[in-house]
């Protein structure tokens, strides 16, 4: 597909007010949307919105195919600090983001809360090293992990406190559920899938993967689902940690999977996108790239949105949208280059980045392209209540003029 003329976009100054901020929805599997009350608002608390990784707010109902195309910029944020920001996540009217840092001048990495609305800075922490990787906040709780050697921070929410930190030698986002903290990591000559206490830190399990290099963890239905460098996804008890099964791919799983309807998605450095019974492990679909998937797939309304990386030639920097059910190809776009980027959907409209600092919006049933900026790259985008927040070299949020 061609790229159409730029769109031209005024500098807008974000007026949109969460005066009545009630506690957020349950987060729940992508679904055909509904319209939730006005004044409720919707949560995108970790990565790839919910502790099973779907990619997919279900509750959007500003944001659509017929309005995203005059998104324009709201607020951006930065300090005096150096460094980039982490994907962000969005809880009861506040924006968790993670600075980078870690230059001679500037060794330290922050944490972040930001007003939804405003931008406004609410609060920061500082870290002991960078935070790359998206945060996760559930019952007032915000967890950051550090960038290697990795250490995993228990803030309160509301102020910045320090509440608990654990050493877990990984950097990748953690997960988030039923009172539990599943985080990866690593141990010299292993990696690590750890489960801590949501309150007060203290180890439940840990378990030990051949693999050192251990991706985000996806956690439904009482299972971890996490992928690893030794070309391993592991699905694991989550009160007990016991393997339950394991599926061998041909290549690293860097990606995180997404678990819904009883299948587990994710992508493999062997080029493929795979689909498997989330409870037993066994192969529903496998579907050829040309590439490798590294990208977090989202689903939503029966398909699987995912990116593939090259630097090979012919180079596939494409987009995929693959049937949920069958694996065939619905379609798939072609950007500017490599999309490591993990998909996010909502409302009819995927939205991701590719590596040339591209951000994308497509219609998700066609792939018609809708919008688009230059200059942004961020890993993941969030769409909630209207808005769309992006880290980068700032915290960025869009949103429609006069919303």
């Amino acid at each position: 597909m061609k790229i159409k003329n730029a769109f031209l976009f005024g500098l807008v100054l974000l007026m949109v007010s969460f005066a009545t901020v009630q506690p957020g929805l349950a987060q729940k599997p992508c679904v055909p949307t509904i319209l939730p009350t006005r004044t409720l608002f919707v949560n995108w608390p970790q990565f790839h919105y919910d502790a099973a990784h779907t990619g997919c707010n279900s509750y959007e109902s500003i944001l659509s195919p017929s309005t995203v195309g005059n998104l324009a910029l709201g607020w951006t944020y930065s300090d005096s600090q150096q460094g980039t920001y982490s994907s962000p996540v969005v809880a009861n009217g506040a924006i968790y983001v993670g600075m980078g840092g870690g230059s001679i001048n500037n060794p330290y990495g922050y944490a972040y809360a930001l007003n939804a609305s405003t931008g406004a800075l609410l609060w920061r922490y500082q870290a002991s090293d960078r935070i790359v990787s998206s945060p996760a906040v559930a019952n007032g709780i915000a967890y950051f992990t550090t960038a290697l050697p990795g250490t995993l921070y228990a803030l309160d929410a509301g102020t910045g406190a320090f509440l608990w930190a654990r050493h877990t030698g990984g950097y990748k986002p953690p997960a988030v559920l039923n009172g539990v903290v599943y985080a990866p990591g690593y141990g010299g000559a292993y990696g690590i899938v750890w489960a801590f206490d949501a309150k007060t830190g203290n180890v439940l399990w840990q378990y030990h993967t051949v693999g050192v290099n251990v991706a985000s963890p996806a956690v439904a239905n009482g299972v971890v689902y996490v992928g690893t460098d030794d070309n391993n996804l592991y699905a694991l008890n989550a009160t007990t940690g016991d393997l339950v099964w394991k599926y061998t791919t041909g290549g690293q799983v860097e990606s995180s999977p997404a678990v819904v309807s009883g299948k587990v998605y994710f992508g493999s450095q062997d080029h493929n996108v795979y689909a498997l019974d989330a409870a037993t492990g066994a192969l529903v679909w496998a579907y050829k790239t040309g590439a490798n998937v590294d990208s977090s797939p989202a689903v939503a309304d029966g398909v699987v949105y995912v990116g593939t990386s090259t630097s090979s030639y012919p180079p596939d920097y494409n987009l995929y949208a693959l049937n949920a059910t069958t694996g065939a190809l619905v379609w798939k776009y072609t950007a500017l280059d490599s999309v490591q980027s993990s998909p996010a959907v909502a409302n009819g409209v995927v939205y991701f980045f590719d590596y040339d600092n591209y951000f994308w919006a497509l219609d998700a049933v066609s792939g018609t392209l809708l919008w688009y900026q230059a200059g942004y790259q961020s890993d993941t985008p969030v769409i909630a209540n209207g808005a769309v927040y992006v880290g980068g070299d700032y915290v960025y949020a869009f949103h429609l003029p006069n919303q």
